[in-house]
């Protein structure tokens, strides 16, 4: 990327159930600032906001809870259940999302960034990156972190893992691969050998 103002960013992501959160809060430690896609996906649909009333005006007033926010389990079923009605959420949402990302790397005062997102590589997100950061484990860890994480079921997680790319898929496409199917304390050297190989890479860009 050209923009002088532009900070050097890596986009961290992998499989449902793979750990981001845990590395992203790794990186937190040590005073790196991390923007959550999650994040901005929630402030995309913040009560009252036009966005909302997009929503409901397209799928009924069932796609709000009592207290006037997303009803997120009705959607999720709504849009597993039928593609086109998750092409038209994806078509709305996509684009605010990208903005209000775009607007917190913009408020980044350190060396380097993260971008933490499950859908990273699945959306346009990556073309705000510099470096692609997967965080990896087997499938059938994902399955049983995800499941006792999330109180789902097996299915349940099974179908959302279809949505994603396949593991395959997203560390073909990886500059780093982070191991995160050992105990939690192996992180905690992995993210510090990859913070200063960051720090040196952002250290080239400036």
């Amino acid at each position: 990327m050209s923009d002088k103002n532009h900070v050097f960013t890596i986009g961290l992501t992998g499989g449902i159930g793979s750990g981001k959160s845990a590395v992203a809060n790794q990186f937190r430690a040590l005073g790196i600032d991390v923007i959550d896609a999650d994040q901005a996906a929630r402030q995309a649909v913040e009560v009252g906001s036009d966005t909302l009333k997009a929503i409901a005006d397209h799928f009924s007033e069932e796609a709000l809870l009592e207290d006037g926010s997303l009803n997120r389990a009705y959607l999720r079923k709504l849009v597993f259940d039928h593609p086109q009605h998750r092409q038209w959420l994806e078509s709305l949402l996509h684009p605010i999302i990208r903005d209000l990302i775009d607007q917190a790397l913009q408020r980044v005062n350190g060396p380097y960034a993260i971008l933490e997102s499950p859908l990273l590589l699945e959306t346009d997100q990556h073309l705000r990156v510099d470096r692609v950061l997967v965080v990896d484990v087997p499938e059938a860890v994902q399955i049983e972190r995800a499941t006792i994480r999330d109180g789902s079921n097996e299915s349940q997680i099974l179908a959302i893992m279809k949505s994603q790319l396949t593991r395959e898929q997203r560390l073909s496409r990886a500059d780093d691969i982070l191991d995160n199917s050992g105990p939690p304390g192996d992180l905690t050297d992995a993210v510090a050998q990859l913070h200063k190989q960051y720090l040196k890479l952002a250290g080239e860009q400036r």
